[in-house]
Order: C-alpha cells, then structure tokens, then sequence
C-alpha cells in the first residue's frame, strides 16, 4: 500500500504536472526574537518548548511542489500548533492549498520528521490535517501517525530525497 501510493505521487508530479499550479503565497510572519538563553543551574534539568519553538522549526520548511514556505503558503500557522509541555505532547495541524492535495502526506511526514531531529525524543508528536481542508483526511492522518508506515516510508530512498530536499536550508 505504501509503496503504491509512493509510486503515485511521484508518477503524479512527473506526468500531471502541479496540482496547484499558481498558488496563493502570503505574507510572512515577522520572526520575534526569543529571548535569551535560559541559564538552568542543573544542567539535567528539561527545558520547555512552546508554540513559537516549534513554529520556528516548522515554519520554513519548503513546499514539496513550489519554491515556497509552509509558512508562504500558510499550510501551517503558529495557531495551528498545540503544545503540551507537561505532557511531552505536541500537535501540529496544517492546511494543504487544495483539497485534493496529492502532496498531503509527504507534507506532513516532512513535518514530522523536521520534529523528529528537532526535539527531544521525550515528546509524542501528532500531524494533523485541519478538518474539512483535505478530500482522504482521515487516511492522510491514520498514514501520518502510524510509525509503522512512517517507518517504512524513511526506507524509501525517493521519498527521504523528496523529504531531505524540503528541509533543506533556503538562502533567502
């Protein structure tokens, strides 16, 4: 099943073409500084992280079909992320551009495997996509937060080059 729909959306992207050809790119949030550096005095002791942490990390993640952001084409927002700091809990919950989004799912494992290397492996992280927003919604989310699949989906060497090349730093 993962291997077909691997095989879908590669074949999709190389025969049709975009999907969503000439998206909507939006303004950029203004980055906010952090502030400095929290001196723990024992140095075992867990940091907290919040919405704006994770926003950070997320935030410029590039398009899978476009030379823009997440954040560009506000698939993700800060609302759009819950964090649960007592409970190592963190949801985030994105919005593709179009309702038939074939590029749902690699978005989405590209979320969570950003999530994966940025925080620490104390957190359960849930991917989401926003209610209503996305035509297979509930397989999208079931794929998204099984580790099983998401397992066998990081031994695809097409699909980490996909998800590698949508982390990579952009020079801006």
């Amino acid at each position: 099943m993962l291997k077909k729909l691997i095989y879908l959306i590669l074949i999709e992207k190389m025969v049709v073409g975009l999907i969503n050809a000439n998206p909507v790119v939006y303004e950029k949030k203004e980055r906010r500084p952090r502030t400095g550096p929290v001196v723990l005095e024992d140095e075992y002791a867990v940091e907290s992280i919040d919405q704006l942490e994770i926003f950070d990390h997320i935030r410029d993640i590039k398009d899978p079909e476009h030379p823009y952001s997440l954040e560009d084409l506000k698939v993700i927002t800060e609302d759009a992320i819950e964090v649960d700091d007592k409970r190592s809990y963190v949801r985030v919950t994105f919005t593709p551009t179009v309702e038939h989004c074939s590029m749902a799912t690699v978005i989405g494992l590209c979320l969570r495997v950003k999530l994966m290397r940025s925080l620490p492996s104390r957190y359960k992280v849930d991917i989401r996509v926003a209610p209503g927003t996305h035509a297979t919604e509930a397989a999208v989310n079931k794929q998204l937060n099984d580790k099983e699949r998401v397992a066998a989906a990081l031994e695809n060497p097409n699909l980490v080059g996909m998800v590698d090349d949508c982390l990579a730093p952009s020079f801006e």
